[in-house]
C-alpha cells in the first residue's frame, strides 16, 4: 500500500511539471500545480547570472528553470553616450563564468575597460603595493553593471525554452516541505498577485536583505560600517593609457579610481557618513579639489613614519636586490559628469548557513563585503561557478537538486573562500581607519614587505582572481 502512494506522488509531480510547460508556454501563468526543477530568486547581476548559467549546463536541458525579479525588464536599446556611475571590478574568473555562457562577448562588444596594473598605498606614509604581471597580462576589467545585465538578458533569452522569466514578480511567501506531513516534497512560493507554484531547489540571490533567507530562518552576521561610498563617473586632465587601478588608504576610509576609457574614471570613495554627504552637496570646483587632493596630498605624514619607512625600504633592497615596483602618479581630474555623484551606506554581512534542504543562497543574500577590494560581485559569481558546478554533478547522476549531499559541498567550497575574504577585507579596513603612529608603522611595514616577497603578490593575486 505504502509503494503505491509513493508511487502516485511521483506520476503526480510528473503530470504538475508537463503541465507546468505548457502553461509557461501559454503566456508564464503560475500556479501550485507547477512544478520548476530551480527557481532563482532575484534578478540581478548574480541572479541573472545563475539563471543563465543553468540555463546553458547541458546536463540541464531537460530541466525547467524560472527566475523571478521583482522589477522591470532592463535592456539598453543602445549603449548610453554617458557611463552608468554603477560599476564593477571583474576578475578573470568572473569574466571566465560570463564567456561559459556567451555573455561576455556581448559586453566587450559593448563597453569594458582592461586594467593591468593595481597600486595601492597609504595616506600616512611612502608604502604602496603595485600589482602587476611581467607579461602584462589583463588582472581585471571594470564594466558597468547595466552593460553586464544587458549581455545576461540577452544570453536569457536565447534560452527561454528553458528558463522562464518573471518581471515585476515579487514572492511574498515561502512555505518549506514538512518530512513527517503528508505534503508536497517540495518548496511551495506564493506571489503577491496570489499566484503560486513549486520547486525541487530554490536559489535566493535577492541582495543583502535576503527575504529568502529571512524566511528560511537563517541566522546573519551583520553590522553597519560608519561609512557611505561616494561614486561618480570622473573626467581626466588629459588622455592617458589609464590601464592602472588605484587605491589610497585615507584615515577616513578606502579612496579608488577604476578606468572608464583613455579619459574617463570611475571613483569609489568610502568615507564618514557626514563627509560623504558634503562630498555630494558639493559644487563640481571644490568636488574635484577634494579629489585630487586625496590622492596626492601629504598633509598626513609624519617624520617618524617616513624616516622608519625609509629604513625598511633600504633594508629591503640590500637583502634582496630585485625589481621592485615603482610607485606611479594617479591621474589628475579635471571635471565629473552632472548627476553621476550618489552615496550609499557601507556595512558588512554573512549568513550563517548557505544552505538548507531545497535551499541555497548566493551573493549579496549569503555575504555582504566593504567594497575596498573589489570583490563584492566576483564572490557572488564565484558562487555561480561553485554551484553549478555541484548541480550539474548531481543532475547528470540523476540525483535530488535539492539534497543536502551536494548542497552541503557547495557550501563547504564557497564559505572557505568567502570567510578569508570577508576577514581579510574587515581587519584592513580598520588597520587603515587610524593614524596611530604604532599601526601606520605596523602597516608600513606589512605594505612595504609584502610588496617585496614577489610569490606572496603572485598568492594575493591569484586569490582574487578567482
Amino acid at each position: 500500500m505504502t509503494g503505491r502512494v509513493v508511487l502516485s506522488r511521483w506520476d503526480a509531480a510528473a503530470a504538475a511539471s508537463h503541465w507546468g510547460l505548457l502553461s509557461s508556454r501559454r503566456g508564464l501563468s503560475a500556479s501550485a500545480h507547477t512544478v520548476y526543477d530551480v527557481v532563482v530568486s532575484g534578478g540581478g547581476l548574480v541572479g541573472a547570472a545563475m539563471a543563465c548559467a543553468l540555463g546553458y549546463n547541458p546536463h540541464f536541458h531537460d530541466k525547467k528553470i524560472l527566475l523571478l525579479e521583482t522589477g522591470p525588464k532592463k535592456m539598453l536599446e543602445k549603449l548610453p553616450e554617458n557611463y552608468s556611475n554603477r560599476v564593477s571590478s571583474i576578475s578573470p574568473g568572473s569574466a571566465t563564468l560570463l564567456s561559459s555562457f556567451g555573455a561576455w562577448d556581448h559586453i566587450c562588444n559593448m563597453r569594458c575597460r582592461a586594467f593591468r596594473r593595481m597600486q595601492v598605498w597609504d595616506a600616512c606614509s611612502e608604502a604602496l603595493i603595485m600589482f602587476d604581471k611581467d607579461n602584462l597580462d589583463d588582472m581585471g576589467y571594470v564594466v558597468e553593471n547595466d552593460v553586464i545585465l544587458h549581455a545576461l538578458t540577452r544570453q536569457l533569452e536565447a534560452v527561454s525554452d528553458r528558463v522562464t522569466i518573471l518581471y515585476q514578480s515579487k514572492a511574498v511567501k515561502y512555505t518549506w516541505p514538512c518530512p513527517l506531513a503528508d505534503s508536497s516534497p517540495w518548496v511551495l512560493i506564493t506571489l503577491e498577485d496570489g499566484s503560486t507554484f513549486q520547486t525541487k531547489l530554490l536559489i535566493g540571490a535577492d541582495g543583502h536583505n535576503s527575504a529568502v533567507r529571512q524566511a528560511a530562518g537563517i541566522r546573519n552576521v551583520s553590522w553597519n560600517y560608519d561609512q557611505s561610498a561616494v561614486v561618480a563617473t570622473l573626467h581626466l586632465s588629459e588622455a592617458t593609457e589609464n590601464n592602472v587601478a588605484w587605491q589610497r588608504f585615507l584615515p577616513s576610509g578606502p579612496i579608488a579610481l577604476l578606468p572608464l576609457s583613455d579619459t574617463l574614471s570611475s571613483l569609489v570613495w568610502s568615507t564618514s557618513h557626514a563627509h560623504a554627504a558634503e562630498l555630494v552637496g558639493m559644487d563640481e570646483e571644490k568636488f574635484v579639489d577634494a579629489i585630487n587632493s586625496a590622492f596626492w596630498s601629504d598633509a598626513n605624514h609624519t617624520d617618524l613614519v617616513d624616516s622608519m619607512g625609509t629604513m625598511l625600504q633600504f633594508a629591503v633592497a640590500f637583502l634582496k636586490p630585485t625589481r621592485v615596483s615603482a610607485r606611479q602618479l594617479p591621474p589628475s581630474v579635471a571635471r565629473v559628469d552632472s548627476q553621476s555623484r550618489v552615496l550609499f551606506p557601507l556595512g558588512l554581512g554573512h549568513a550563517a548557513e548557505y544552505v538548507r534542504p531545497r535551499l541555497a543562497l548566493i551573493g549579496d543574500a549569503a555575504h555582504r563585503v566593504h567594497p575596498l577590494a573589489g570583490q563584492g560581485v566576483n564572490m557572488g559569481f564565484g558562487d555561480v561557478s561553485s554551484l553549478v558546478h555541484h548541480l550539474s554533478t548531481a543532475a547528470f547522476n540523476g540525483k535530488d537538486l535539492g539534497s543536502m549531499s551536494h548542497l552541503t559541498c557547495y557550501e563547504t567550497d564557497r564559505q572557505r573562500h568567502n570567510t578569508a575574504l570577508l576577514a581579510a577585507t574587515d581587519l584592513l579596513k580598520r588597520l587603515y581607519s587610524t593614524k596611530a603612529t604604532p599601526l601606520v608603522l605596523l602597516r608600513t611595514w606589512g605594505l612595504q614587505a609584502t610588496n617585496a616577497v614577489s610569490p606572496l603578490k603572485e598568492q594575493i593575486l591569484a586569490f582574487a582572481s578567482k
